[in-house]
């Protein structure tokens, strides 16, 4: 039996993947538009530019949340934290568990879990991410990425990136998981505060993480919606042209879901 697999990009980092009868939804950030947020640091935050395609109470049954990390709005806004308690377990970082409590379980790099039973079953992996260039990731804090696999899966599972640059995890992931859909956070995320220094795959990293993967479909999200993002779409067009992976591109209307060939 395969499991019928279904994106919907609600917007930002935020989608829902639809796995069989499985509900599970990335960093939630659910808030309208025209608010800034401070991300932690002096001079270092964001505005919010753009409101979900979905709204939370029109989103019905969420099994899980699958959390990258807590610590930025842009990733887990003020409206986004009232769907953790809506959802079965929420999946995120040992030091996000810690301080958000109640469902929330921490996994680290490479730990698993499965959710659901029988022939309606997802494995997570919790993949490394590094959320910054050396260094500046110890004032980012934690974040890790995931990995989804279920029973009868033609072509590899599905990879979701979180807030990482590129690194040498990267590596690592390609070398042990077979991926045919890579989910994206691209935006290029720096701030004038820090420099170059930059928290997201802009581009070109995103191009090189597809290939490396050697992924067959390429979602990108965490590239609109608020202010701080730094890719723009033609930017990510042609770096994956110059990549040789121009195909493997797959832009999603948000709020609409679409089929994955996995």
């Amino acid at each position: 039996m395969t499991l019928r697999c279904s994106i919907t990009h609600i917007g930002g980092p935020t989608a829902l993947v639809d796995v069989g009868d499985l509900r599970l939804l990335t960093d939630p950030t659910f808030d309208p538009p025209g608010r800034h947020y401070n991300f932690g640091l002096p001079l270092i935050g964001s505005t919010k530019t753009a409101g979900p395609a979905v709204e939370l109470d029109g989103l019905g049954r969420i099994d899980a949340v699958l959390l990258s990390h807590d610590q930025h709005q842009d990733n887990l806004d003020l409206r986004g934290r009232d769907s953790l308690s809506r959802a079965g377990k929420v999946l995120t970082t040992i030091a996000g568990a810690r301080r958000l409590g109640g469902n929330a379980e921490g996994l680290r790099p490479w730990e698993s879990m499965v959710l659901g039973e029988g022939e309606n079953m997802v494995t997570v992996t919790a993949t490394p991410a590094r959320h910054g260039v050396p260094g500046i990731h110890l004032l980012s804090g934690p974040a890790i990425g995931f990995f989804l696999e279920w029973p009868g899966q033609q072509h590899g599972g599905l990879y979701i990136s979180g807030d990482t640059v590129y690194f040498g995890g990267i590596d690592k992931i390609a070398r042990r998981f077979t991926i045919s859909v890579a989910v994206l956070h691209l935006g290029g995320v720096r701030f004038a505060a820090s420099g170059p220094a930059r928290y997201t795959f802009n581009s070109a990293e995103g191009a090189r993480t597809a290939k490396t993967m050697r992924a067959r479909t390429v979602v990108p999200i965490h590239y609109e919606g608020w202010s701080h993002f730094n890719t723009p779409k033609a930017d990510v067009e042609a770096a994956f042209a110059a990549a040789g992976m121009a195909d493997a591109l797959r832009w999603l209307e948000p709020g609409k879901p679409a089929e994955m060939d996995v």
